[in-house]
């Protein structure tokens, strides 16, 4: 099959990316390194001695700027990734409580000072399904979060604005002592994705 006129531009545009430049300059696996590079010196997120849970991490661009940030970082993935040198990764579907529960086996009963969250699904085409699972794994993050974070930690996910969104921005601001939003300058203009970071988690979102 020929690739459609869609996928050539976008792959020239891909190409021709300052930041996939700089990411293969500087040995980064992705350019959201750069993303999370620019929300955590704003925010400081990421430093030596923290516990960072990397949840969507495939390919590990944040895994990799988190780990040579410092930081201890456990990784989750449904998908393969590379090893990183540092770097505890676990594959598994997010979704199932076996993969949670492995999760929690690593953590050793350790609350993590930063939870990220770049976690997307299978993309279909059709819009309105894709967004629901979508906000779906967004959902289940900020869940994990608020159980499991430090008083003083903080959660930064990816959220496409659309259907939900509005929604979703309340369950954070009633999650979290503070939430903000941020959109880096490695994330493309005409991407609907925002970053929300909620700091202080405030209340656990589902019953024991």
């Amino acid at each position: 099959m020929k690739p459609s006129r869609t996928s050539k531009n976008w792959m020239r545009e891909h190409l021709n990316d300052p930041w996939v430049k700089l990411a293969k300059a500087q040995g980064y696996r992705s350019r959201a390194a750069f993303k999370l590079e620019e929300i955590s010196q704003r925010d400081h997120l990421v430093a030596t001695g923290r516990l960072v849970i990397d949840l969507g991490s495939t390919p590990g661009g944040w895994s990799q700027f988190a780990r040579r940030a410092g930081a201890e970082v456990i990784a989750l993935d449904i998908l393969e990734m590379e090893p990183i040198a540092g770097v505890t990764f676990i594959q598994g579907d997010f979704t199932e409580a076996v993969v949670l529960q492995q999760l929690q086996g690593v953590l050793k009963n350790r609350q993590p000072d930063l939870v990220l969250s770049d976690m997307a699904p299978n993309i279909s085409g059709v819009t309105i399904s894709d967004q629901a699972r979508s906000m779906y794994l967004c959902e289940l993050a900020l869940d994990f979060a608020v159980n499991f974070l430090k008083p003083s930690g903080q959660f930064l996910v990816k959220v496409f604005q659309g259907e939900g969104y509005p929604e979703y921005l309340t369950l954070m601001k009633d999650a979290f002592a503070t939430v903000v939003v941020r959109k880096p300058k490695a994330s493309r203009d005409r991407s609907s994705e925002v970053y929300l970071l909620g700091k202080n988690p405030q209340k656990r979102l589902t019953s024991e």
